[in-house]
């Protein structure tokens, strides 16, 4: 365990988070992700643009349609929160465990002028950029399907890196709570995949039994789901308000929660 070093041999601080020291966490994961980029951004892109053709086209024969829009736009506007779920839950926990426990990379760090908020900030702010970015991969294959484009859709890199804010942040909190790597299956096949199914990405929540449904609407990424589709359908209300409440109130609590729990592990 790294043991904290005094404050006085540290230099003066002049804020609880150093821009200086969250640009220099942030700037080595973007040498590391020079080397790595191809790969994470296949992992990150396909897998969603894979469920893209498989139910919009593949079901997209059966449905037409899911209220007003075509069932091509329905999926294709929903499948964004799963690219960004999937590009900000899986490198917050393997990621952070990794470089934890095994490379040892957050004791070096620790050792400059960085603390523990900075350090975990830093690596969830960058996985939240990625996340946004990613997030705009199923709308640009849903062009080729009669997706229109629309000025509106610039706001789904916002809305992904708010959403996957909380999701890296989720990812962090359960890598300093995992005893072993392999418990990530538990969260894995217990809440994401469950989280994943009852977003409204494929279907409507309210075809859902009434207690899956109630359960549905404490779901971030359902949230996430029906804001990305109203903004890109231009389908606005005063529910979108709701939405963005629910995923920055999501991505705070989770985001001081993985800061509290990490630092608890880091700093004996």
């Amino acid at each position: 365990m790294t043991v904290a070093e005094p404050s006085s041999q540290r230099p003066p601080r002049l804020g609880r988070l150093e821009p200086a020291a969250l640009a220099g966490v942030m700037s080595r994961d973007m040498v590391l992700f020079k080397r790595y980029w191809k790969a994470t951004t296949f992992s990150s892109i396909v897998q969603p643009v894979i469920y893209l053709l498989a139910f919009g086209l593949g079901f997209g024969s059966l449905i037409h349609h899911v209220g007003h829009f075509k069932y091509v736009q329905y999926v294709a506007t929903g499948v964004v929160a799963t690219a960004v779920l999937f590009s900000s839950a899986f490198p917050g926990m393997f990621n952070t465990f990794i470089r934890w426990q095994f490379q040892r990379t957050y004791d070096a760090l620790l050792a400059a002028p960085v603390d523990v908020e900075e350090l975990i900030t830093a690596e969830i702010l960058w996985i939240s950029i990625r996340s946004g970015v990613y997030g705009l991969a199923p709308l640009i294959v849903g062009f080729f399907w009669g997706l229109t484009p629309e000025p509106a859709m610039l706001l789904v890199v916002l809305i992904g890196f708010v959403t996957g804010f909380g999701f890296a942040s989720f990812g962090v909190l359960v890598a300093a709570v995992a005893k072993t790597i392999d418990n990530f299956n538990y969260v894995t096949s217990a809440v994401l995949t469950p989280m994943f199914l009852v977003a409204g990405t494929f279907f409507p929540i309210s075809q859902l039994p009434s207690g899956l449904r109630t359960i549905a609407l404490f779901n971030p990424l359902y949230h996430c789901v029906a804001l990305v589709r109203d903004v890109s359908l231009q389908h606005f209300s005063s529910g979108d308000l709701v939405h963005v409440a629910v995923l920055l109130v999501w991505a705070l609590v989770l985001w001081r929660l993985a800061v509290w729990r990490l630092e608890q592990r880091l700093i004996d």
